[in-house]
């Protein structure tokens, strides 16, 4: 019978992924893991092997040593995303299935979804008409561990991977959508996403309440995750737009639900966009004084020099959630809600504009 510590060793090996105590103490009913995963640690380490046992927030993962990873990365399996691996799982559970048929469920996404899975040799093509008909290959079965191809087989597989993941089988399958409020609509544009829906999910009617709980994913302000978690348990993500780093993390954050190509020019554009406004901002003498965290951050990408005596800015809301004043006084004022742009890009422009149109004007 195995030891403790050489199941655990399994349990690393196999899982390819970080794996928490809880997970671990399931395996060893009792028995005391982290002296364990610590003994097997060492004896890694005292083997001087190419491979480390490391602990990550809690997590524990057996990976290759960063000097090796290099050497052997390609012909190391590539990483499904989560969006690529559900179009594999539309495919494969529907297959044959042409593109077309895909794309009407997934998105205009899934074209790149379909490139990225044959160049991986998941899935073959065989034209059909003006479109291409979609099926798995033996690579899939090798890859998800079956003994054959069969349709049956894979499809048993899919509804295991949905259970795992703990999502009803039509979710997984690509029924579900991204929810997006109002002010990040533009958002979608810029990362090539097509399938989605614009919400209020702060203070939802009972139809939008009803529809939130059909998406998977929550595109969201940052610092209301709290508020909407409370009724949805899909996958929230929290954007910033303050600055054009804001705009660039975002786009990266949305990216795998995206366009490759449009996401990368989207980036390049934003770049482009960022440096101009610094290299305005780098013919301005006139020292600021920022009135809020919002205004600092803008100041800061902007490289402009702040004091306790400069100009003060602050956005143009009047007073904060605690009934402070802000505004008040204030020589320069940021457009914020319903005084910004629509247009994320548009608003940001209009943020920075008033702020060196504004210094601008003091110096004149």
């Amino acid at each position: 019978m195995s030891g403790d510590k050489e199941i655990l060793e399994a349990a690393l090996f196999a899982s390819g992924e970080p794996l928490d105590e809880k997970q671990l103490k399931n395996l060893l009913k009792g028995k005391n893991v982290r002296e364990l995963l610590s003994q097997l640690t060492d004896e890694y380490i005292a083997r001087d092997s190419a491979i480390e046992i490391k602990e990550m927030e809690g997590r524990f993962i057996m990976q290759v040593k960063p000097e090796f990873a290099e050497k052997v990365r390609s012909i190391a399996p590539k990483e499904l995303r989560s969006p690529v691996l559900r179009t594999l799982a539309m495919i494969a559970y529907h297959q044959p299935i042409t593109v077309a048929e895909l794309v009407d469920r997934r998105g205009a996404a899934t074209y790149d979804h379909v490139r990225e899975l044959e160049e991986s040799g998941f899935v073959s093509a065989v034209q059909q008409g003006r479109t291409r008909l979609l099926a798995t290959t033996q690579r899939f079965a090798e890859y998800f561990n079956l003994e054959s191809g069969d349709p049956e087989a894979i499809k048993r597989k899919i509804i295991e991977l949905a259970r795992e993941q703990k999502m009803g089988l039509d979710k997984w399958l690509g029924k579900q959508g991204i929810g997006v409020t109002p002010m990040y609509e533009s958002l979608m544009e810029l990362c090539g996403i097509t399938e989605y829906k614009v919400i209020n999910p702060y203070t939802p009617t009972e139809e939008e309440h009803d529809l939130i709980q059909e998406m998977g994913v929550l595109v969201i302000s940052k610092g209301y995750k709290e508020r909407v978690g409370k009724y949805f348990d899909g996958r929230i993500i929290e954007i910033q737009a303050t600055t054009f780093e804001d705009l660039i993390n975002s786009i990266n954050m949305l990216a795998e639900y995206g366009s490759r190509r449009k996401v990368k020019e989207s980036l390049d554009y934003i770049s482009e966009l960022k440096d101009e406004y610094i290299e305005k901002a780098n013919f301005i003498t006139a020292k600021v004084m920022p009135q809020t965290e919002m205004v600092s951050r803008m100041i800061n990408e902007m490289g402009l020099g702040i004091s306790g005596d400069g100009v003060k800015i602050a956005p143009d809301y009047g007073t904060s959630s605690d009934g402070k004043d802000i505004g008040g006084g204030a020589d320069i004022l940021i457009p914020t809600h319903k005084n910004a742009q629509m247009d994320i890009v548009k608003r940001i422009c209009q943020r920075y504009d008033a702020v060196i149109n504004g210094l601008k004007k003091g110096n004149e």
